[in-house]
């Protein structure tokens, strides 16, 4: 507000704009930041929240500093989302609804019925806010994921960040002006964090050049998602369609010992245990990227072999 902004970034948010199709776009200084200042920001007394349940931590925090009442819903169920938002106008609600999903989520690899979440949307004049960050770059023509076409909708945000897919590190928040500006003089996490440096709003703006005009990325990256689902589904890895494969092992202590192996056989391959995944759900979680090959994969599939032995 005082001295942060640079030119450097707000030309990087009419780049990634244009590149959306958005109205406009907010740089944040990391995903987190974006994602606790839209839910505390936003929202004004009267309106209501609903989260799913599964939605990352930092909105989940967003929730604890919201004005207004806020409620988990089921996972990937719009229907339970509109049987709430009717009891809700029932009861004499009369602010604005909220409805804040992932497109693509990060343990179990599954996708939102994001089509679904708009038509509710639609019918009650909600917001949908939707984070992208496992998606952005994976999926889509132009590497803008799941809610690829959403963008500018007049009932719909994104989040996408900029430190996974994109190698960079902040986020970018594609919304109405409007809702820009309040943000820009509301939102405390954007307000009071250190700006970006101009050089990371450099960095990004090239990085959506790649996305743009390198498709073979995600092509590839998607025929190495195909493969490794054939070589690990006999172990009972998930096939997901995406980069996020868990196969869920349960006991916390068997599911870290697994981990340690194949750590130490060389494969990044970490172990998720309660609190960040429901008790009896331990699991690992691989994730596909360009920096390994089908021989890497066929490797990976021995060393677990051997880890669950």
């Amino acid at each position: 507000m005082l001295g942060g902004n640079h030119e450097e970034h707000e030309k990087l948010e009419r780049a990634a704009a244009d590149w959306a199709g958005a109205e406009s776009a907010l740089l944040f200084a990391n995903g987190f930041g974006a994602n606790a200042a839209l839910l505390a920001t936003l929202p004004q007394r009267g309106d209501l929240i609903l989260a799913d349940e599964l939605i990352h931590a930092s909105a989940h925090d967003g929730l604890r500093l919201a004005r207004c009442e806020a409620q988990l819903i089921a996972h990937n169920d719009p229907d339970r989302a509109e049987t709430r938002l009717r009891q809700w106008r029932m009861r004499g609600g009369s602010g604005r609804p909220w409805i804040a999903v992932e497109s693509l989520y990060s343990m179990d690899g599954d996708r939102a019925p994001l089509g679904h979440f708009l038509e509710v949307a639609e019918r009650h004049d909600a917001i949908l806010l939707i984070d992208e960050a496992h998606a952005t770059g994976v999926f889509g023509d132009r590497g803008l994921g799941l809610a690829e076409g959403m963008d500018g909708h007049a009932n719909v945000i994104v989040l996408r960040t900029c430190g996974k897919a994109m190698g960079c590190e902040g986020a970018l928040v594609f919304l109405s002006t409007t809702f820009r500006e309040f943000l820009i003089n509301r939102a405390r996490p954007f307000i009071f964090s250190t700006a970006p440096s101009p050089l990371i709003a450099v960095a990004i703006a090239e990085a959506i050049v790649a996305l743009v005009d390198e498709p073979w990325r995600r092509k590839q990256l998607l025929a190495l998602v195909d493969f490794a689902s054939d070589r690990l589904g006999r172990f009972g890895v998930m096939r997901t369609g995406s980069q996020i494969l868990p196969l869920i092992i349960g006991d916390d202590e068997r599911t870290m010992a697994v981990a340690g192996s194949l750590q130490a056989r060389g494969f990044d391959v970490r172990g998720i245990r309660p609190p960040t995944v429901p008790t009896g759900t331990s699991r690992l979680r691989i994730s596909v990227t360009l920096n390994v090959d089908e021989e890497a994969i066929n490797a990976l599939a021995g060393a677990l072999e051997d880890a669950l032995a």
